[in-house]
């Protein structure tokens, strides 16, 4: 039962994995979102405080940080929540029907980092998916014992003074994991924005987006078999030998 951060503008990837048996839940992010509306009423705005997109280096990755932890925590209620659903819906809809002992997470950039600090802070995360995140916090320091996937866009086009730090910092959590529980996979000729609902794009605004060479449907098609293929395995038992067949594409690169 895989969750989703910021499902709303991954519901192509969503809609895949509940195709095929998957109940996911996807959540909008405090302090990110423009405006996010608690059920009781409360409302939680984006605020300059909470925008790590206005500072730089160790102020950024400071509040970056935080704010992974808090919404690792919002992944932790959601978890609760869905338990309490599971044992008794009011509406009877979701009475024992949520297998919670296989609960996987997948996010994409900061919601990647959510994924992987999920897994770290929480014991019911039995796989994760981090799409093109930088990992942070605790997560960084310790890894994670799940078995878990980084899915990576191609960032050769980019300086590599900006890539060598997150790279090395994957490369870290990566080497402490044993071989049968990680996965490292860069798309060629991926772009960071093109695991989003956002295609088909203008020619110049994805380009801007850096969204090209791949297109936005071929990006999101392999993006699914990868995560449908990972979650498969460790969640459903699948032979792992289908997470090597995800070489039938051209564009996936298998990092060691």
């Amino acid at each position: 039962m895989p969750a989703c951060r910021g499902g709303r503008r991954y519901a192509s990837l969503a809609e895949d994995l509940a195709t095929h048996g998957y109940v996911v839940v996807g959540f909008d992010a405090p302090y990110r979102s423009t405006l996010v509306v608690f059920p009781d009423g409360r409302v939680v705005a984006r605020t300059p405080q909470n925008n790590a997109d206005l500072v730089s280096g160790v102020q950024q990755k400071q509040l970056a940080t935080r704010l992974v932890q808090a919404w690792s925590a919002d992944l932790s209620f959601a978890v609760d929540r869905l338990q309490q659903l599971n044992t008794s819906d009011p509406s009877g809809r979701f009475t024992s029907r949520l297998d919670l002992a296989r609960v996987g997470v997948f996010g994409h950039s900061p919601g990647g980092a959510t994924a992987l600090q999920f897994c770290h802070d929480d014991t019911r995360c039995r796989a994760g998916v981090d799409i093109d995140g930088a990992p942070l916090g605790s997560a960084l320091k310790d890894g994670v014992k799940q078995p878990f996937l980084f899915l990576i866009s191609d960032h050769s086009r980019e300086p590599k003074y900006e890539t060598a730090p997150v790279e090395s910092n994957v490369r870290s959590i990566y080497n402490q994991m044993s071989d049968d529980q990680r996965l490292w996979i860069v798309l060629r000729g991926a772009g960071h924005f093109g695991f989003m609902d956002l295609t088909p794009l203008p020619l110049h605004i994805a380009h801007l987006l850096n969204v090209v060479p791949m297109t936005g449907k071929r990006q999101i098609e392999i993006t699914r078999d990868c995560l449908r293929t990972f979650f498969d395995v460790y969640l459903k038992g699948a032979p792992a030998s289908g997470l090597r067949g995800l070489s039938r594409y051209p564009e996936v690169e298998y990092s060691h």
